[in-house]
């Protein structure tokens, strides 16, 4: 054992197994009424018809509403008994086009309430700019260009985005990120980068400013979460394509019927249809009634808001996409590229054991090791003072002529010397040769222990003391907790997990067995990430990486979604199509559930419209053929009321669900790790059966209500 001297030093050390991202206050979004209030508004002035042709099925809607106005007024000015149809049919026409904003301005609301917390942060700030001349002078921060330099010291705020080209210090970045915990930016290395509007709180650095006036990472953050800058993507693209090519199918089913119900009006019984008009012909608002019912309307009218909602998840995680095709490709991703290092594993190496040699006992190791290590205060030397104390060793008494010798690149080991004892840990090659230089002998099992350890991918380090080797210490790289657990989630998502390091293959093997990680990328290089993703590419896979370095910036804009850290350089960050806040990359694995969330929800949105379409057919038809054809009546499985609120329950049915549905295409469908297979089968039996079963239920009971309060007709 190793002697005990006078005096003590605490060393009740609290190791940071894992250092979890606290949040910080969210911006505020505004209370519920405010958004409702402002979206209320924001649904009428979007009725400008420039604005509805960007939706066709909602533009045809408002023109139908518009006609069926008109027709309203024109049967009112001749005192018509059939004002009030009319007038029921045009205003929940207007209603399904009003409704059908209000959704994309809930969205939409969301996110400007937080745009306007982020322009608050836009105050006008004074950059000390240094001149060709190398003084330095005042100027607005508005008057900075790509290329400046500027001096920002302690208390002051960064003007702009830009490089730290000199210097070292503590960076506030809270009211960017939300984390309260001040993060160290320095010149060089992957952690130059500095947003304008965060706040020097130490030191004095320089930075070369890299972004124009207007193009600032605050600008972008306001524009895209307001939706401004929100372009739609490819899947929307092409189900907007389907949904006008529907719509004008429609529209001619619909002419086509008015021209056979005029030909077939002469020689069918005498019966009256909806309107007022003795057999043959349809009155235009009840054709344009049967139109919006048959259009799908429902996810026409929610597309855009489920888009924005997606995106507004991932602003809520605190990550930042640069474009919905971003989102949209995160949600078809087939592989998964991880750094091992902060995301599969903790980073930190920590003891896990103490293994002899020779005749000694693991408590023999702990104590010397422990000894060797109070002075360390990496987190490898702490994780081995706190391992120690499993064995007894506590309170330590050191007198104070101990000396401890700190860690250095040059020796490769740390210790003490502590009355007539030198104990040392460290590399084993470094230890061995001090030991040898002391006249020490190698025990013969000393060799393989350090290569059984190196071969399971963990880090030996050796302790001696004096002349004599007491035994090693197992560091290892700590894999995360759940890590298999949510890879195994993936895997049934058929999604493959690649890990990314710079190890050898031996510990890459080792660490990616334990962790359930598909495959892995040993020694990894700019090069090789890049020649990886073209390869994954070359199948027809979609890849996702992330990245904080300028050379992961390469790889970055290779990938379909290049998820670069906020703690990374600018290069990384203008590379990737996503910026996380947090600099967490785990965050990639949240980032693919959000979105397959997205295209879950917009796939079972328009599952739900085409369905609950069949009902209406039901509904209407028989309504407006049953005079001219009795046979159809037979349809009426509903047994509505009347042809009059048989129609009116199908328009208010296809306005009002579209209001049933904007909490769940702002929440999205809920996400479960499963097959697409699965998936689709239980989209199927939800919102495709639930699609044809809801609006049989819901256009009786309107048809109920238009009865008990004796409207309808």
């Amino acid at each position: 054992m190793v002697p005990h001297g006078t005096g003590s030093i605490e060393t009740d050390i609290v190791m940071p197994m894992h250092e979890v991202p606290t949040r910080g206050p969210r911006p505020h979004r505004g209370s519920t009424a405010g958004l409702i209030g402002q979206a209320a508004l924001d649904s009428l002035r979007k009725l400008n018809p420039a604005k509805m042709m960007h939706n066709p099925v909602m533009f045809v809607t408002e023109v139908g509403s518009v006609i069926s106005t008109y027709y309203f007024l024109t049967e009112l000015l001749k005192g018509g008994a059939n004002a009030g149809f009319l007038a029921g049919i045009a205003a929940w026409l207007w209603f399904t086009v009003i409704f059908a904003n209000f959704a994309e301005a809930m969205a939409e609301g969301r996110g400007k309430a937080q745009a306007d917390t982020l322009r608050k942060m836009k105050t006008e700030t004074m950059a000390n700019r240094i001149g060709a001349d190398g003084q330095v002078q005042q100027v607005p921060a508005a008057q900075l260009r790509k290329g400046d330099v500027v001096v920002v010291s302690a208390g002051e705020i960064i003007p702009g985005d830009g490089d730290v080209i000199e210097g070292i210090a503590s960076v506030d970045e809270s009211a960017i990120t939300g984390e309260s915990a001040p993060v160290i930016r320095e010149s060089g290395g992957d952690r130059s980068a500095v947003t304008g509007g965060t706040k020097v709180l130490s030191d004095e650095i320089k930075v070369r400013i890299m972004s124009e006036p207007g193009q600032s990472f605050l600008d972008r953050m306001i524009s895209l979460v307001e939706g401004a800058s929100r372009q739609k993507t490819p899947n929307e693209i092409a189900l907007d394509i389907l949904l006008a090519g529907l719509t004008i199918l429609f529209m001619l089913v619909v002419i086509s019927l008015e021209c056979y119900a005029i030909y077939s009006g002469g020689s069918a019984p005498p019966g009256k249809i909806p309107g007022g008009m003795q057999g043959g012909a349809v009155p235009i608002s009840v054709l344009i009634a049967l139109l919006v019912c048959l259009m799908p309307t429902t996810i026409g009218g929610l597309l855009s808001a489920i888009g924005i909602a997606g995106m507004d998840r991932l602003v809520q995680h605190n990550v930042l996409a640069m474009s919905g095709r971003a989102v949209e490709a995160a949600g078809d991703v087939s592989t998964l590229l991880l750094d091992k290092t902060g995301t599969i594993t903790f980073g930190n190496r920590q003891a896990a054991a103490f293994i002899p040699v020779s005749d000694l006992s693991e408590a023999d190791v702990a104590d010397a090791a422990q000894l060797a290590s109070l002075s360390d205060e990496t987190p490898e030397g702490r994780s081995i003072v706190v391992l120690a104390k499993n064995y007894g060793f506590r309170d330590r008494h050191i007198g104070p002529e101990a000396e401890f010798v700190e860690f250095s690149a040059l020796t490769r080991m740390s210790g003490i010397d502590l009355d007539g004892h030198k104990i040392r840990k460290g590399a084993s090659d470094a230890v061995i040769a001090w030991v040898e230089e002391q006249g020490g002998i190698i025990p013969e099992g000393l060799r393989g222990v350090v290569e059984s350890i190196s071969n399971s991918g963990g880090t030996p380090l050796v302790v001696a003391t004096n002349d004599r080797i007491m035994g090693v210490i197992h560091l290892k790289d700590v894999v995360k907790g759940g890590i298999r657990e949510r890879f195994d989630q993936l895997r049934a998502m058929g999604i493959r997990t690649v890990m990314i390091t710079g190890d050898n293959p031996l510990t890459a093997a080792a660490i990616s067995k334990e962790a359930g990680v598909d495959d892995f990328l040993a020694q990894a290089t700019p090069e090789n990430k890049m020649d990886l993703i073209r390869r994954e590419q070359a199948q027809g896979k979609l890849v996702a990486m992330t990245g904080d370095g300028t050379n992961d910036a390469p790889a970055l804009a290779q990938a379909d979604v290049g998820v670069a850290m906020n703690t990374g350089t600018m290069a990384a960050k203008e590379a990737g199509n996503m910026v996380d806040l947090d600099s967490n990359p785990t965050k990639l694995i949240e980032i693919v559930e959000i979105g397959k969330q997205l295209l879950m929800t917009r796939g079972a949105l328009t599952t739900f419209s085409i369905s609950n379409d069949v009902a209406k057919y039901f509904a209407i038809i028989p309504a407006i053929f049953s005079a001219t054809y009795p046979l159809l009546g037979k349809l009426n499985i509903m047994q509505l009321h009347s042809p009059h609120s048989a129609i009116l329950s199908a328009v208010i049915f296809n306005a009002l669900i579209i209001v049933a549905l904007i909490p769940l295409s702002l929440r999205g469908v809920k996400y479960r790790p499963l097959g697409a297979a699965a998936l689709l089968q239980r989209n199927l039996f939800v919102y495709g059966l639930g699609g044809l079963v809801v609006p049989f239920i819901g256009l009786k009971a309107i048809d109920m209500m238009l009865v008990a309060f004796r409207l309808a007709g």
